[in-house]
């Protein structure tokens, strides 16, 4: 099972996205999925303006390795656009039975306050055509390090697409993720392995410092990698 794409990285995401502010639509089809994304470039949403390449390996992983999120409770940290946490929340209601409402996915994505207009109006065009089974993924507004703690711990899984890319947040992530793994949720972690912003040393340093953390897909083409970690 693949995405296919009817345009390309370079087409879709201009070097100026920063400087300018314009709005478009672009669609992701995955065998019965199809999932419509607004991009809203601009100076203020900044990298949670476009899909990185590392979300749409993360969605794959997911399809690929056939993740079981029927009955789940997911939540993905800077969603962005949200197209993790979208395809997590729509897989998790397939073939789903609607008098058993257990059996639905509940997905929680979350990014900086600036990002959250954009997660709303991408998870209402994805709503399932017969509705959500139950209720529609939540969105809030989450700072790592500092209101993590209004957060619960009875996740079953974490979901993080490139969000590895600031080593002053490094500290703050790993106290996040350990505060919403306390009762032994999961955590994939899907990023592009950029040295000049040291994020092997994320993975090789400051998450085994809280958590067992393993390779589990290498794309040598991208340098991109996927790690599953548990809380120690």
């Amino acid at each position: 099972m693949s995405f296919k794409f009817g345009f390309t990285f370079d087409a879709l995401f201009p070097s100026a996205y920063f400087k300018n502010t314009t709005k478009f639509h672009g669609l992701y089809i995955k065998c019965y999925l199809l999932i419509l994304l607004q991009f809203v470039f601009g100076a203020n949403l900044g990298v949670a303006a476009p899909v990185w390449e590392a979300a749409l390996h993360l969605c794959r992983y997911l399809e690929e390795q056939s993740v079981e999120l029927r009955g789940k409770r997911v939540i993905e940290l800077g969603a962005g656009t949200g197209v993790v946490g979208i395809l997590a929340a729509r897989r998790g209601t397939l073939a789903s039975n609607r008098p058993l409402l257990l059996h639905c996915a509940d997905v929680t994505l979350t990014d900086l306050p600036v990002a959250l207009l954009q997660l709303q109006a991408n998870v209402s065009a994805n709503k399932p055509p017969d509705g959500w089974p139950s209720t529609p993924p939540t969105i809030l507004p989450l700072s790592w390090g500092q209101d993590h703690l209004n957060f619960p711990s009875d996740w079953d899984l974490v979901l993080c697409a490139d969000i590895v890319y600031l080593p002053e947040t490094y500290p703050l992530l790993v106290e996040t993720l350990a505060h919403l793994c306390k009762n032994g949720a999961v955590v994939l972690l899907s990023s592009k392995m950029r040295k000049e912003h040291k994020t092997p040393s994320f993975f090789e340093e400051f998450l085994p410092s809280r958590f067992d953390v393993e390779l589990v897909h290498r794309d040598d083409k991208q340098n991109n990698n996927i790690y599953r970690a548990f809380p120690l």
